[in-house]
């Protein structure tokens, strides 16, 4: 199908004018970061205070999502889950009902790889292109502008999109059809797990052994142990601060997701499932709202340990 794009109020800026949806720990400062280069950003959510927040950085506060994408070029959704895509997206509220033909959809939550098929199809249907753009890099890599950015869509939709996300990121990948970008985002979120509860693992084992932490994880980020989690995370460990940069209930639903993916194409996860077993036991221990450093908390728990942080 193909469907002429309607004209869009021109931007003052010759940019794209951008909706964004989803106004959370991440999509904050990356909302805030296109207006930093010059986008014209409308933003939605359902927390007042964080469209006060996009107002303060210069961007426009909307009343409902068919306010948002109304005009809008570009629809940046950056939500938790599978269900919350579906529930912006879908209905005569949603996205697919009040945006233009032609405009592109840019979602940026990390769900499973079926859902971001689906909403393709769907969006199809009425004109609107989509790619599905998970990132890596929590709060931090938020805040700089320094996420990876994992795509699945058509070439020629992320060639459109590549200036929207190098304002954003430091590494933008098409990976592949729609689908593709969900599935790398999955394997990244495997690989983040397993890393931080060795790293959380190492921690108790320096401690309980009596080695200076901070002196041991020096020099260990300089050697082959070294990683972008480890240097990340230290200072979580170091000083038991969880303050959520991501979340254990999300890396929880990531996890979940990752497995049923693999289950699926028959690929085997020995160690990623004992590690989505330890982040659900932290959730269910009460600490969802933490961040992923916090399974530090539960290597604690096990070595007979008081939990700190």
């Amino acid at each position: 199908m193909t469907t002429t794009p309607q004209a869009a109020a021109s931007s003052p800026t010759g940019l794209p004018q951008v909706a964004w949806i989803g106004l959370g720990i991440m999509g904050s400062p990356m909302a805030e970061n296109l207006l930093k280069a010059g986008y014209t950003v409308t933003g939605y959510t359902l927390e007042q205070d964080k469209l006060d927040r996009l107002a303060a950085a210069g961007g426009t506060a909307a009343g409902s999502i068919a306010e948002a994408v109304g005009d809008a070029d570009v629809i940046v959704t950056m939500v938790p889950a599978s269900p919350q895509v579906e529930a912006i997206a879908y209905g005569e509220d949603g996205i697919l009902a009040h945006a233009r033909p032609g405009a592109l959809l840019v979602d940026m939550s990390s769900i499973t790889p079926r859902t971001s098929v689906d909403l393709a199809n769907a969006a199809a249907s009425k004109g609107i292109r989509v790619l599905d753009a998970p990132v890596s890099g929590g709060e931090a890599g938020a805040i700089e502008a320094v996420l990876s950015i994992m795509v699945g869509g058509a070439q020629a939709d992320f060639d459109e999109a590549r200036p929207l996300f190098d304002a954003l990121g430091r590494t933008v990948v098409l990976c592949g059809p729609h689908g593709a970008g969900q599935t790398v985002k999955a394997a990244n979120q495997l690989i983040v797990a397993v890393n931080i509860q060795a790293c959380a693992e190492a921690v108790v084992f320096l401690e309980k052994s009596g080695v200076d932490l901070g002196t041991a994880l020096e020099v260990l980020g300089g050697g082959l142990a070294g990683s972008t989690v480890l240097n990340r995370k230290k200072q979580n460990f170091l000083h038991r601060e969880f303050a959520p940069g991501f979340r254990i209930d999300l890396h929880h639903k990531d996890m979940g997701i990752v497995t049923d993916a693999a289950r699926a194409v028959g690929a085997a996860l020995p160690v990623g499932s004992v590690v989505a077993g330890l982040v659900a036991a932290l959730r269910a221990q009460g600490d969802g709202g933490l961040d992923h450093s916090a399974l530090l908390r539960g290597v604690e728990r096990l070595s007979g340990l008081p939990v700190t942080g």
